[in-house]
């Protein structure tokens, strides 16, 4: 006689996968990637110049930090779109738990889906000389109306972000520092290059290497840190049998 019950549990055990998610496993392959990335941005800048600025098969643009619509402009809207995703996630757990800030994750997540799309469509770049400032470290005045916008952000989450736990907080704030010191401030030095000496040379490269960096680096610690944040106890885990996805707390 067959034990029914015994078949039917090893046949859920044969059929069940489980995704076993390691936030320090992701935090490897973030670094791993942003260095590949960073160090191919590099040697395409440097490779660019000392082949006389020619690029007969398009490998230098398509590695460059400087050249958009191009493998590191890829990885970086997809990071972004990435933290729009589980930015929605939090607020969806928080609104169901019935937290006071789903709304302001919510509101995160829409402003990361729209600078994905800017990274690829560089809205951005559609506002520069608005001011007509011509010249020197406003050359890109786009900066200015920017730095406005962020000071109103600044207001408006202000609580909110010292309402998160210290940890999650510190990395916000690490997170923030990095992409906004890449985007918005290296774009200073680089409007002062490129009004001085042009933007086809190594000189403009190198500057425009540093910031494009600095802004993978602040992605990639902020995915980080919604990962620690989404995936904690009582946050998502997730496993599949026979076929069929799953979800539990």
């Amino acid at each position: 006689m067959v034990n029914t019950e015994k078949t039917n549990l090893e046949h859920s055990r044969a059929g069940s996968i489980s995704i076993v998610f390691s936030p320090r496993r992701l935090r490897l392959v973030l670094i791993v990637l942003v260095m590949i990335l960073s160090a191919l941005g590099l040697l395409a800048e440097v490779g660019f110049a000392l082949f006389d600025r020619k690029d007969p098969w398009g490998l230098f643009k398509f590695a460059s930090l400087s050249w958009e619509e191009n493998l590191p402009t890829w990885a970086a809207s997809s990071l972004l779109l990435l933290c729009a995703g589980l930015l929605l996630a939090i607020g969806r757990r928080v609104q169901k738990l019935g937290g006071l800030w789903s709304r302001h994750w919510f509101a995160m997540s829409a402003i990361f889906a729209y600078v994905s799309l800017d990274e690829t469509a560089q809205l951005h770049e559609n506002l520069g000389y608005l001011l007509s400032t011509g010249k020197g470290i406003l050359y890109y005045d786009w900066v200015i109306p920017a730095t406005g916008v962020l000071l109103v952000l600044g207001m408006i989450f202000r609580t909110f972000i010292f309402h998160l736990p210290t940890r999650t907080r510190s990395r916000f704030i690490l997170a923030a520092v990095l992409y906004v010191g890449g985007a918005l401030f290296m774009e200073l030095p680089l409007g002062y290059w490129v009004s001085e000496h042009g933007s086809s040379n190594l000189g403009y490269g190198l500057i425009d290497w540093i910031e494009e960096t600095l802004e993978l680096a602040g992605v990639a610690v902020f995915l980080h840190a919604l990962t620690l944040e989404l995936f904690t106890p009582g946050g998502l885990s997730f496993t599949l049998e026979q076929g069929k996805p799953t979800h539990t707390r």
